[in-house]
């Protein structure tokens, strides 16, 4: 259940984090695109009333009747005002002169009718953008009376050797929808590229998640396992300590000898002493025997250390080998003394001891096997 909660979190995050950068960055790309777009329909219409323009003033300065040029220019406009851009002309009086819709030849055109106004020739994308976008005056775009209009004078461009002025209109409705579409698109793409980066993400968060849980899996069985083996060692240990008291008790009812040669070998206490006095000390009284800077010491139940003088290896031939243990080249253990046993490292053994004395004993892995089979004899 804390898994489903986890997978949950992960994907309202980032699904959150995705969509949120994703919309500023459409927000951002849309408006480019969209000057772009307009940048393009304003340099393409400023180069059509010039080319309009000049092929005007050529027809006229070759003698061409105005009237024959008047109706061809006519014709190749008439009906394109269903395009994004196209060509208009009128005299300086503003009485349109030609016009793709015929019912519009011959009314005047105000300066208050047109949105837009050259200033120094020149029409920024970002302001018209902005008149699209908003219908608020920016640069060389200023505000307007009628709204409904959907066509804006972008660029004006006088005809030599006449009182002609060629007039670019951009057809605002056609490229409101020009522009509605480009925002769709980005739309759709930014919602679809969404959806499939939050999907992969969650999928690679779910691979990654059961790789590892499959992993946690693996360390947790080998832990549990090294559970019960020191579980089964604790258990060893008590039983050993078990039959030690009942063959200790055995031995004091006579049931059971010893041979001369074992009790001469076994020591029942060891010689010691502490400053200038002789002490013995009960071998069943120790708890660990152990080396500190080329000294070893005895420690016992009593919470009292006793050095001696003889060498580790002496000491441990002189004690039962049943009740003794050497865990390492500086220490031997008692089975009394042994508290608990806990693992340590990479197959290693930790013993914590019983008494006051705040030190533990290591057992290598070399010699964690002769340990367990020595506590399960």
């Amino acid at each position: 259940m804390k898994k489903d909660h986890l997978y949950l979190y992960t994907l309202l995050a980032i699904s959150a984090i995705v969509f949120i950068i994703g919309y500023f960055s459409m927000t951002y790309m849309v408006k480019v695109s969209t000057n772009q777009f307009l940048t393009i329909q304003i340099e393409s219409s400023k180069r059509e009333a010039r080319e309009f323009a000049e092929l005007i003033s050529f027809q006229i300065a070759n003698g061409i009747d105005r009237k024959t040029i008047i109706n061809d220019v006519q014709k190749s406009i008439e009906g394109t005002n269903i395009e994004t851009g196209y060509i208009g002309m009128f005299d300086w009086s503003g009485v349109e002169i030609c016009n793709p819709n015929p019912q519009k030849i011959g009314k005047r055109t105000n300066p208050d009718e047109s949105y837009v106004r050259p200033v120094d020739n020149e029409i920024n994308s970002e302001d018209f953008y902005d008149l699209l976008s908003n219908k608020k005056a920016q640069g060389g775009i200023r505000n307007f009376s009628d709204e409904s209009k959907n066509s804006e004078i972008i660029y004006l461009f006088p005809v030599k050797n006449s009182d002609w002025i060629i007039a670019s209109h951009a057809n605002i409705d056609r490229i409101e929808k020009q522009i509605g579409k480009l925002k769709f698109n980005f739309l759709l793409v930014y919602l679809l590229s969404s959806a499939v980066i939050v999907i992969l993400s969650i999928l690679l968060v779910r691979f990654l998640g059961s790789y590892y849980e499959k992993s946690l899996e693996l360390k947790n069985e080998k832990l549990s396992e090294e559970v019960l083996n020191l579980s089964k060692l604790n258990v060893d240990l008590a039983n050993y300590r078990s039959k030690l008291n009942k063959k200790t008790k055995e031995e004091s009812s006579g049931n059971i000898k010893t041979t001369s040669d074992e009790s001469n070998k076994i020591k029942n206490r060891l010689l010691t002493y502490s400053k200038d006095k002789l002490v013995t000390i009960k071998v069943d009284q120790v708890i660990f025997i152990d080396t500190e800077n080329t000294v070893n010491w005895i420690y016992c139940l009593n919470g009292k250390k006793y050095p001696s003088n003889s060498s580790l290896d002496e000491l441990y031939k002189s004690l039962d080998p049943l009740l003794f243990f050497r865990a390492n080249r500086q220490s031997i253990v008692s089975v009394k003394g042994i508290n608990e046993i806990l693992k340590y490292g990479n197959s290693q053994l930790k013993i914590k001891l019983n008494g006051s004395f705040d030190k533990e004993i290591i057992i290598g892995k070399n010699k964690a096997a002769e340990f367990k089979k020595w506590l399960n004899a």
